[in-house]
């Protein structure tokens, strides 16, 4: 692995698959996966809250599991396979079956939180599915603790996971 120089910072080739696809690019060994998204491959729909892991805005599925991006650095993700928002709808843009509940209920209103709360919900729902288990609205409630969203007040978004879940 070869590394360049700009300046003081030593930049190290992280290549990784987002969303399907290949991408490359270099990245500091202090760059969080966040800004790495966002800045080196122009993937906006990862957001940067708290940059402490508690809002859950940045949520991505790193090899499959649902984990904090701005906890996460992007040479840690080097060689892995990462899922963002932006690879939820097909490539038509035709929306999942997650984003259409949440489009349905009207479970987002400024829109911050969604990305991350999609992405955990997906993660989650995914898992529950394996098992042939329906949650209760209570382990929805629960799974949604690990966001935080200042707009809608949860109902909404708690009947967009329950719709989904027991389709």
């Amino acid at each position: 692995m070869t590394s360049q120089i700009l300046g003081r910072a030593q930049l190290h080739p992280v290549t990784i698959e987002i969303n399907g696809r290949v991408r490359q690019g270099h990245a500091s060994p202090r760059t969080l996966l966040t800004d790495y998204l966002r800045h080196e491959l122009g993937l906006t729909g990862t957001h940067v809250g708290c940059e402490h892991g508690v809002c859950g805005a940045c949520t991505v599925r790193l090899d499959g599991v649902a984990c904090r991006a701005c906890l996460t650095l992007a040479v840690q993700a080097d060689g892995r396979q990462i899922e963002t928002v932006e690879g939820l709808a097909d490539e038509d843009g035709v929306l999942s079956e997650l984003q259409a509940a949440f489009k349905r209920h009207h479970a987002l209103q400024c829109g911050f939180c969604t990305s991350g709360i999609l992405m955990s919900s997906a993660d989650w729902l995914a898992r529950l599915r394996e098992q042939g288990r329906q949650p209760s609205e209570q382990e929805v409630r629960d799974m949604l603790s690990g966001h935080l969203c200042r707009c809608t007040g949860y109902t909404p978004i708690v009947k967009a996971l329950m719709e989904v879940a027991h389709a």
